[in-house]
Protein backbone atom coordinates (compact mmCIF):
# COMPACT_ATOMS: atom_id res chain seq x y z
CA UNK A 1 0.00 0.00 0.00
CA UNK A 2 1.24 2.99 -0.77
CA UNK A 3 2.09 6.17 1.69
CA UNK A 4 -0.61 8.89 1.52
CA UNK A 5 1.19 12.13 0.41
CA UNK A 6 2.88 13.70 3.09
CA UNK A 7 2.63 17.36 1.88
CA UNK A 8 -0.05 19.07 4.14
CA UNK A 9 -2.94 20.92 2.64
CA UNK A 10 -2.61 24.90 2.10
CA UNK A 11 -5.23 27.92 2.89
CA UNK A 12 -8.53 27.05 5.05
CA UNK A 13 -8.05 23.13 4.71
CA UNK A 14 -4.80 23.49 6.54
CA UNK A 15 -6.66 25.92 9.42
CA UNK A 16 -9.29 23.95 9.91
CA UNK A 17 -6.76 20.77 10.12
CA UNK A 18 -4.49 22.60 12.78
CA UNK A 19 -6.97 24.11 14.75
CA UNK A 20 -8.81 20.94 15.18
CA UNK A 21 -5.79 18.62 15.32
CA UNK A 22 -4.98 21.14 18.71
CA UNK A 23 -8.49 20.63 19.97
CA UNK A 24 -7.90 16.92 19.77
CA UNK A 25 -4.44 17.44 21.47
CA UNK A 26 -5.60 19.70 24.38
CA UNK A 27 -8.53 17.90 25.40
CA UNK A 28 -6.69 14.36 25.01
CA UNK A 29 -4.75 16.23 27.76
CA UNK A 30 -7.24 17.91 29.83
CA UNK A 31 -10.20 15.39 29.71
CA UNK A 32 -8.24 12.08 28.29
CA UNK A 33 -8.91 10.24 25.09
CA UNK A 34 -12.28 8.35 26.18
CA UNK A 35 -14.08 12.01 26.80
CA UNK A 36 -13.59 12.94 23.68
CA UNK A 37 -16.14 13.44 20.68
CA UNK A 38 -16.93 15.14 17.77
CA UNK A 39 -18.99 18.20 19.15
CA UNK A 40 -16.92 18.85 21.71
CA UNK A 41 -13.86 18.67 19.65
CA UNK A 42 -15.95 21.20 17.31
CA UNK A 43 -16.56 23.33 19.87
CA UNK A 44 -13.02 24.13 21.17
CA UNK A 45 -11.56 24.18 17.24
CA UNK A 46 -14.54 26.49 16.10
CA UNK A 47 -15.90 24.85 13.51
CA UNK A 48 -19.15 22.91 13.12
CA UNK A 49 -19.13 19.00 13.55
CA UNK A 50 -20.67 18.41 10.15
CA UNK A 51 -17.14 19.94 9.35
CA UNK A 52 -15.27 17.28 11.44
CA UNK A 53 -17.99 14.46 10.12
CA UNK A 54 -17.27 15.66 5.93
CA UNK A 55 -13.07 15.68 6.37
CA UNK A 56 -12.79 12.74 8.59
CA UNK A 57 -15.55 10.67 8.93
CA UNK A 58 -15.72 9.61 12.35
CA UNK A 59 -13.82 10.35 15.70
CA UNK A 60 -11.64 7.25 14.82
CA UNK A 61 -10.39 8.25 11.90
CA UNK A 62 -9.88 11.85 12.77
CA UNK A 63 -7.76 10.25 16.01
CA UNK A 64 -5.66 7.98 13.40
CA UNK A 65 -5.09 11.46 11.52
CA UNK A 66 -3.98 13.40 14.61
CA UNK A 67 -1.74 10.64 15.61
CA UNK A 68 -0.17 10.29 12.02
CA UNK A 69 0.59 13.83 12.22
CA UNK A 70 2.15 13.70 15.68
CA UNK A 71 4.59 10.89 14.61
CA UNK A 72 5.75 12.72 11.42
CA UNK A 73 9.18 13.48 12.91
CA UNK A 74 10.10 17.09 13.61
CA UNK A 75 13.87 17.02 12.87
CA UNK A 76 16.23 14.95 10.57
CA UNK A 77 18.46 12.25 12.32
CA UNK A 78 21.46 14.02 14.85
CA UNK A 79 24.71 13.91 13.03
CA UNK A 80 27.39 12.14 15.18
CA UNK A 81 30.24 11.77 13.02
CA UNK A 82 29.53 8.28 11.65
CA UNK A 83 27.25 5.35 10.72
CA UNK A 84 27.43 3.67 13.97
CA UNK A 85 26.83 6.69 16.50
CA UNK A 86 23.99 8.08 13.76
CA UNK A 87 22.12 4.54 14.23
CA UNK A 88 22.62 3.99 17.72
CA UNK A 89 21.66 7.57 18.45
CA UNK A 90 18.43 7.75 16.18
CA UNK A 91 17.30 3.84 17.02
CA UNK A 92 17.74 5.29 20.94
CA UNK A 93 15.88 8.13 20.68
CA UNK A 94 13.22 6.20 18.14
CA UNK A 95 12.30 3.26 20.39
CA UNK A 96 12.06 5.57 23.39
CA UNK A 97 9.31 8.04 22.03
CA UNK A 98 7.78 5.31 20.20
CA UNK A 99 7.19 3.42 23.40
CA UNK A 100 6.44 5.87 25.78
CA UNK A 101 2.90 5.97 26.56
CA UNK A 102 2.13 8.91 24.47
CA UNK A 103 3.95 6.93 21.77
CA UNK A 104 1.88 3.66 22.45
CA UNK A 105 -1.20 6.07 21.83
CA UNK A 106 -0.93 7.29 18.90
CA UNK A 107 0.15 4.44 17.35
CA UNK A 108 -3.04 2.68 18.48
CA UNK A 109 -5.06 5.41 17.10
CA UNK A 110 -3.39 5.39 13.92
CA UNK A 111 -3.71 1.75 12.91
CA UNK A 112 -7.23 1.92 14.18
CA UNK A 113 -8.40 4.14 12.12
CA UNK A 114 -6.68 2.86 9.47
CA UNK A 115 -8.73 0.45 7.11
CA UNK A 116 -6.53 0.78 4.04
CA UNK A 117 -3.28 0.49 5.36
CA UNK A 118 -2.32 3.91 4.32
CA UNK A 119 -1.49 5.34 8.03
CA UNK A 120 0.54 2.24 8.51
CA UNK A 121 2.37 3.10 5.43
CA UNK A 122 3.11 6.76 6.16
CA UNK A 123 4.32 6.08 9.35
CA UNK A 124 6.70 3.91 7.67
CA UNK A 125 7.78 6.34 5.37
CA UNK A 126 8.73 8.47 8.30
CA UNK A 127 11.13 5.97 9.58
CA UNK A 128 12.03 5.22 6.10
CA UNK A 129 12.90 8.80 4.96
CA UNK A 130 15.26 8.89 8.43
CA UNK A 131 17.34 6.36 7.70
CA UNK A 132 18.17 7.53 4.18
CA UNK A 133 19.44 10.66 5.84
CA UNK A 134 21.76 8.57 7.71
CA UNK A 135 22.55 6.23 4.91
CA UNK A 136 23.47 9.09 2.68
CA UNK A 137 25.11 10.97 5.25
CA UNK A 138 27.71 7.60 5.65
CA UNK A 139 28.00 7.87 1.80
CA UNK A 140 29.10 10.99 1.56
CA UNK A 141 31.74 10.23 4.55
CA UNK A 142 32.88 7.21 2.38
CA UNK A 143 31.72 4.85 4.93
CA UNK A 144 30.65 1.40 3.85
CA UNK A 145 26.56 1.12 4.41
CA UNK A 146 24.11 -1.45 4.35
CA UNK A 147 20.68 -1.14 2.09
CA UNK A 148 17.69 0.58 3.14
CA UNK A 149 15.71 -2.19 3.88
CA UNK A 150 18.10 -4.44 5.83
CA UNK A 151 17.86 -1.07 8.81
CA UNK A 152 14.16 -1.44 8.55
CA UNK A 153 13.48 -5.17 8.96
CA UNK A 154 16.26 -5.31 11.17
CA UNK A 155 16.53 -2.69 13.42
CA UNK A 156 12.73 -0.78 13.08
CA UNK A 157 10.76 -3.70 12.77
CA UNK A 158 11.98 -5.64 15.89
CA UNK A 159 11.60 -2.37 17.37
CA UNK A 160 7.95 -1.96 16.84
CA UNK A 161 7.20 -5.37 17.03
CA UNK A 162 7.82 -5.48 20.55
CA UNK A 163 6.20 -2.10 21.41
CA UNK A 164 3.11 -3.58 19.94
CA UNK A 165 3.15 -7.26 21.23
CA UNK A 166 5.68 -7.74 23.89
CA UNK A 167 5.86 -4.31 25.89
CA UNK A 168 7.88 -5.80 28.39
CA UNK A 169 11.96 -4.18 29.10
CA UNK A 170 12.80 -1.79 26.39
CA UNK A 171 15.86 -0.10 26.74
CA UNK A 172 18.72 1.59 24.76
CA UNK A 173 21.02 -1.09 25.18
CA UNK A 174 18.28 -3.27 23.11
CA UNK A 175 18.23 -0.57 20.27
CA UNK A 176 22.01 -0.67 20.29
CA UNK A 177 22.23 -4.02 20.27
CA UNK A 178 20.12 -4.06 16.93
CA UNK A 179 21.87 -1.95 15.21
CA UNK A 180 25.11 -4.55 16.28
CA UNK A 181 23.11 -7.05 14.77
CA UNK A 182 23.03 -4.91 11.17
CA UNK A 183 26.77 -4.25 11.47
CA UNK A 184 28.48 -7.47 12.68
CA UNK A 185 25.84 -9.92 10.93
CA UNK A 186 23.86 -8.97 7.70
CA UNK A 187 26.14 -5.68 6.21
CA UNK A 188 28.15 -7.72 3.47
CA UNK A 189 32.13 -6.68 3.90
CA UNK A 190 33.61 -4.61 1.61
CA UNK A 191 35.59 -6.33 -0.61
CA UNK A 192 39.20 -5.11 0.62
CA UNK A 193 38.25 -6.56 4.19
CA UNK A 194 39.65 -9.70 5.73
CA UNK A 195 37.38 -12.83 5.20
CA UNK A 196 34.55 -13.63 8.38
CA UNK A 197 34.97 -9.94 9.65
CA UNK A 198 35.55 -6.46 9.08
CA UNK A 199 38.80 -4.41 10.53
CA UNK A 200 37.92 -3.77 14.28
CA UNK A 201 34.95 -5.60 14.87
CA UNK A 202 33.86 -7.31 17.88
CA UNK A 203 31.45 -10.12 18.68
CA UNK A 204 27.73 -8.90 19.01
CA UNK A 205 26.25 -7.84 22.04
CA UNK A 206 23.81 -10.36 23.20
CA UNK A 207 20.21 -8.69 22.54
CA UNK A 208 17.76 -7.92 24.79
CA UNK A 209 15.28 -10.68 25.29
Amino acid sequence: MSPRPAARPGGRSARVQQSVHTAVRELQTERGRAALTVPLVAARAGVTPSTIYRRWGDLQELLADVAVERLRPETPPADRGSLRADLEHWAVDFLEEMSSGVGRSYIRDALAGDPDGSNAGQCSAYAVEQVEVILARAAERGEHAPDTEIVMDHVVAPMMYRILFRPGLLDAQYARDLVATVFYRLMPLPQSSAPGRAPGDNPVPHQAG
